[in-house]
């Protein structure tokens, strides 16, 4: 089925679909992660992998790139 999409809107639905999901799921497993063990460098990294797809979607749609 990927065959018949053009190139654009497969990237346009990878951007829009699958990395927010999949950001949000790292953030989801980081946090129940840290409810079990604590806080530890695995749950941390999880959690920046969650906020990058905020940061990421904020910088889309026009709002300023913290620095």
């Amino acid at each position: 089925m990927w065959l018949f999409l053009t190139r654009r809107l497969r990237t346009w639905l990878v951007l829009t679909v699958v990395v927010p999901l999949a950001t949000g799921l790292l953030r989801r497993i980081g946090r129940s992660l840290e409810r079990r063990t604590g806080p530890t460098a695995l749950t941390r990294g999880l959690g920046r992998a969650g906020d990058l797809g905020d940061r990421a979607r904020a910088t889309l749609r026009g709002g300023r790139r913290r620095r």
